[in-house]
């Protein structure tokens, strides 16, 4: 099992990663997991490593992502990984040990195995579900202005998103529910931005077809 347990920290997509402690790839860095426990399901087994390895007990979302089984991605015996995609709101700050750590997609150190590629496939999975369902609900605080649900998606997909855009599309969708409530006004003063929560926390595909599209493209957000 393994996790590419993703976050968005400041305006870029981070993972975390542990530095292993044994051969192979001593001391390199790689993504927290472990072999399936006999009574336990897929989901139940990369959860739990997560709790153990990385004091993650808790993650918003977590899906399996894919089956890795490249016969020269490490060195004998053969290792063939079943590897998930967890995601953590941008307010979470978990608690994790010394030697782990929130790395940025972008600028990945020198990883273990296969485990950079890996990282990359879980992001193009976030930026895809991104377009046609609700996962925004794994990467936004409980409450968010819509500036802050825009940031949150421009740095999960790499290029400029339109807030106004976005508050449309996903209203027509049904995701996002207004509170009623105000952020408080900031230091330049303004109109307080309005808040909202998603409508769900569970996955669903909100339109099949959707694509959002870097600002070049007709329609895009």
């Amino acid at each position: 099992m393994l996790a590419v347990v993703l976050r968005i920290t400041g305006t870029v997509p981070s993972v975390l990663l542990w530095r292993r402690a044994r051969e192979p790839h001593e001391g390199r860095w790689a993504l927290p997991g472990g072999r399936l426990g006999a009574t336990e399901d897929v989901e139940a087994s990369v959860r739990r490593h997560l709790a153990e390895k990385v004091d993650l007990a808790e993650v918003a979302h977590v899906e399996q992502l894919s089956v890795f089984s490249d016969p020269h991605r490490g060195p004998a015996p053969r290792r063939v990984a079943t590897a998930f995609l967890g995601l953590v709101p941008s307010d979470a700050d978990p608690a994790i040990p010394d030697d782990t750590a929130w790395h940025r997609v972008d600028a990945l150190p020198p990883t273990a195995f296969d485990h950079g590629e890996i990282t990359r496939v879980g992001l193009d999975r976030l930026r895809a579900k991104l377009s046609y369902t609700n996962i925004g609900f794994a990467l936004a605080p409980d409450v968010f202005s819509i500036s802050e649900l825009r940031r949150l998606y421009a740095a999960a997909l790499g290029h400029h998103v339109s807030a106004t855009n976005l508050q449309r599309v996903l209203t027509r969708r049904g995701v996002l529910v207004p509170t009623g409530t105000t952020a408080a006004p900031g230091p330049a003063g303004g109109r307080p931005a309005a808040l909202f929560r998603f409508s769900e926390h569970t996955l669903r595909v909100t339109d099949p077809f959707a694509a959002l599209r870097p600002p070049s493209g007709a329609g895009a957000v």
